[in-house]
């Protein structure tokens, strides 16, 4: 199918939100290039605040971006050489890499074929005397079924990775104040997103965040800059990130709403054809829909004739991490973790933002029904 003329659809379109706030952003830029505060400064201080504060936190410590979120939290969390740390195949790969740079041995349980997140069950077999942390990933925008993997955890420190669900809520909390702690990424797609990278760290554990405060800086001491209590490296939020961050933030909420009407107006349309629509809401909580991800037969072919037809549909994630050629060292062998491979074979994203259009929506849907009929 060719694409037709004025009716392509982005995966998503940066400009349009960005263009909501753009004499206010301009205004933000001159203020920080005027201080000449460009990494540490008030604006990182204040986000911070904010961000805790939204979070529902005690703590919030930015760093350059998600998959730094997760490293250092790790480490302030002990784990290391020997150490392992469980998470799932079906995430992005910084999730494992995060893990993987600690030193740490990343173990890989499957996700539960309903929520498409760690299945508490194998969780609980997958613990043993060497679990240093687990990561339990939000994906898409949904929380994962976090009382039953903290029940399974016990003491071992449970680390949220909620790159994908900034303001995502489970039983009146919001994603970031479930578990130990909570990693984020600002990644400019995100549901909060910068100009650029960036990312957080948000803990209730005053500890662990003045550990997470030195490894961003090169393990300096909090009193004394010149003096490295922790080997470190240099993993800030900068200054007018941080700046541009606050700027939206007041914004989240509105536009998760935007996303979630869209993903109803999705579901309502797709009822009748024949995919497997993303778990909604679970019980007690707030689905965030970072990406709107169905799960149909024939996926390829479908992602192909959509982009043809000028829908920028895409596929989260193609390959489950462990079947990945830079991963294969894990030791899992293809079908050892079946509904992370067939979910990484079927789903496929459709375009969703804040300022979708219902028109657009429409356009998407009557794209794909032509190309199941």
């Amino acid at each position: 199918m060719s694409q037709a003329t004025g009716t392509a659809v982005p995966l998503v379109d940066l400009s349009r939100l960005e263009a909501e706030i753009l004499e206010e952003a301009q205004e933000v830029f001159a203020r920080i290039s005027c201080s000449g505060a460009f990494t540490f400064g008030q604006e990182l201080e204040a986000f911070e605040s904010e961000f805790a504060e939204y979070c529902g936190a005690g703590h919030c410590v930015g760093v350059a971006d998600g998959t730094e979120a997760l490293r250092l939290a790790l480490l302030a969390m002990g784990a290391g050489p020997g150490s392992e740390v469980i998470t799932v195949p079906h995430t992005f790969v910084a999730t494992v890499e995060a893990i993987a740079e600690t030193g740490a041995n990343p173990v890989l349980v499957d996700i539960d074929p309903e929520t498409r997140c760690m299945d508490p069950a194998r969780l609980a077999e997958a613990i043993s005397p060497r679990t240093a942390a687990i990561v339990p990933v939000h994906l898409y925008g949904r929380p994962a079924a976090m009382a039953e993997i903290l029940a399974a955890a016990g003491d071992i420190p449970v680390l949220e990775d909620a790159a994908q669900a900034h303001g995502a809520e489970l039983d009146g909390q919001r994603a970031g104040s479930i578990g130990a702690a909570a990693g984020f990424s600002f990644y400019p797609t995100k549901n909060l997103g910068a100009m650029g990278d960036g990312g957080a760290v948000v803990t209730e554990d005053a500890e662990l965040a003045a550990a997470l405060r030195s490894l961003r800086h090169h393990g300096a001491d909090p009193e004394d800059a010149n003096v490295h209590v922790r080997r470190g490296s240099t993993a800030r939020l900068d200054n007018l990130q941080a700046a541009l961050l606050r700027l939206k933030l007041p914004y989240l909420d509105s536009w998760n709403d935007s996303r979630r009407a869209a993903a109803n107006r999705y579901r309502e349309a797709l009822a009748d054809l024949p995919v497997g629509l993303p778990p909604g809401d679970p019980e007690g909580g707030r689905h965030v829909y970072h990406l709107f991800a169905l799960e149909v037969d024939d996926r390829d072919r479908l992602l192909a004739e959509l982009r043809a037809a000028g829908v920028g549909a895409a596929a989260h994630y193609p390959t489950p991490v462990h079947l990945q050629p830079a991963w294969r060292e894990l030791g899992y062998a293809p079908g050892s973790l079946p509904h992370a491979e067939r979910a990484a074979s079927r789903c496929l994203t459709l375009p969703i933002f804040p300022q979708i259009t219902d028109s657009e929506i429409d356009r998407v849907v009557e794209v794909l029904g032509g190309l199941l009929d």
